[in-house]
């Protein structure tokens, strides 16, 4: 027994201590630019992304299930502040279950596209989309006008911050309900040449308004859109625990405690092995662009062409920068739209996702089919599988993370959730808040 005792006291003491990876000089530039979390970027084709009182109409209107068409859904239905601002489902649910998982809205106000497949170039006019999608809620541009000159209270917040809110009272003008009917998907029409014939009575509707009335009521839906974008700008990723620690190690630091052991080996890896921030980097850690990571499809399911897709319905939406409706037509805010290009290889692409609170925006992927960070990371370990179109990222090859990789990747994964949206923004607002002048 005693020759036992004294082998595991000699084990005890001569075991090497674990000691945090060591961050080469390279290392350190890399990591400098992944902190601190940036400034909101400027919003050039929304005159009153900034205003306070367009936040608060936004706020209203979030929360708002009047905007639906069964007057049970709003923004916050999908986008639950309780759940980081996604719904915590594998696919969506509206009206009905959508083909897609809800991206988070925290720090959507530093993304330069918009839905996954980048379809929309602007945060307002992204907010305008699930509005009149039959399987979100449903609504339609009239009875958002409607809905606003009804509520005295966000009439009167409107008006305050857009001016005088045209009369809806007369239907036939301004018929109780009415859209635009959807396009076709084809380069070089504008989106009046290219309406499909339908028999919905909302489109009939819509086509039988004045040009002129069309203008009055597209107007005020995008300035609904405005305001919501003014609203989800102050939805925003907080400092993590990995901005202490990089700041610890910009001063010298090398002991910080910011981050535990496991945390920082993770981030070792981050930058080394698994060379995560070939697609996140900088202070958002992501690229803000699209990639094809070879997700296969299910049987039964159909191919989404994801970035192709997004850049024909983008080219095609009045509501974008250098549409009738935007505040700044100017090509120097809109020089992104210049560069609208895919081909073979951006079929399949989806886009990046910022890492910023990763640990609080489960499920993952476009479709939501990996439910924790440990199954994300088994795809990037194994990359099973292949894309029925397209072809995977070049760059990509099975990283064969072992155990103990894979449990540091996580907890560092986790350690970039930031300090929490203040409470104001997370609740609906009071009704003082709503009738506020």
């Amino acid at each position: 027994m005693l020759p036992l005792l004294l082998f595991a006291l000699q084990a005890e003491v001569t075991t090497p201590p674990a000691r945090p990876p060591h961050f080469t000089s390279d290392d350190l530039r890399l990591l400098a630019t992944f902190s601190p979390p940036p400034d909101l970027p400027d919003s050039p084709t929304n005159a009153v992304a900034n205003s306070p009182l367009a936040a608060e109409l936004g706020h209203a209107l979030f929360f708002d299930t009047g905007l639906s068409a069964n007057g049970r859904v709003s923004c916050a239905t999908c986008h639950d502040p309780k759940k980081g601002w996604g719904d915590g489902r594998t696919l969506s649910q509206g009206l009905s279950i959508l083909e897609k998982n809800a991206p988070t809205i925290l720090g959507a106000g530093h993304n330069r596209w918009h839905f996954w497949d980048g379809r929309a170039d602007s945060l307002w006019s992204q907010a305008l989309q699930p509005i009149e999608h039959p399987d979100e809620m449903g609504g339609n541009r009239l009875a958002v006008a409607h809905h606003l000159q009804a509520d005295e209270a966000l009439r009167s917040h409107y008006e305050a911050i857009f001016g005088l809110l045209p009369d809806f009272t007369d239907r036939t003008h301004y018929p109780e309900n009415a859209l635009p009917p959807p396009v076709n998907l084809v380069f070089g029409f504008l989106p009046d040449e290219t309406q499909t014939e339908s028999s919905d009575p909302r489109h009939i509707a819509w086509k039988k308004m004045t040009s002129a009335d069309q203008l009055i009521v597209n107007t005020v839906f995008a300035n609904v859109g405005k305001a919501l974008e003014a609203f989800e700008r102050n939805i925003q990723t907080g400092e993590a625990r990995l901005d202490q620690f990089l700041t610890d190690l910009q001063e010298g630091n090398e002991k910080s405690l910011a981050l535990s052991l496991p945390e920082q080996r993770g981030l070792a890896l981050f930058v080394g092995r698994a060379a995560c921030n070939l697609c996140h980097f900088g202070p958002r850690l992501t690229d803000r662009e699209f990639h094809n990571i070879g997700l296969g499809v299910e049987e039964g399911k159909n191919f989404d062409d994801g970035r192709p897709a997004g850049i024909e319905i983008l080219r095609l939406d009045p509501f974008n920068g250098r549409g009738l409706f935007s505040d700044s037509t100017q090509w120097k805010d809109n020089i992104k739209l210049r560069y609208l290009f895919y081909d073979y290889h951006t079929y399949g692409a989806y886009k990046t996702p910022s890492l910023r609170d990763v640990g609080r925006t489960a499920p993952y992927m476009h479709d939501g089919r990996f439910a924790t960070l440990e199954e994300v990371l088994d795809h990037y370990s194994e990359l099973p599988g292949g894309p029925p179109i397209g072809h995977r990222e070049e760059t990509m090859i099975p990283l064969r993370f072992n155990a103990q990789e894979k449990a540091d990747l996580a907890a560092f994964l986790r350690s970039l959730n930031g300090t929490p949206v203040p409470k104001r923004w997370r609740t609906p607002p009071a009704e003082k808040l709503r009738t506020k002048r």
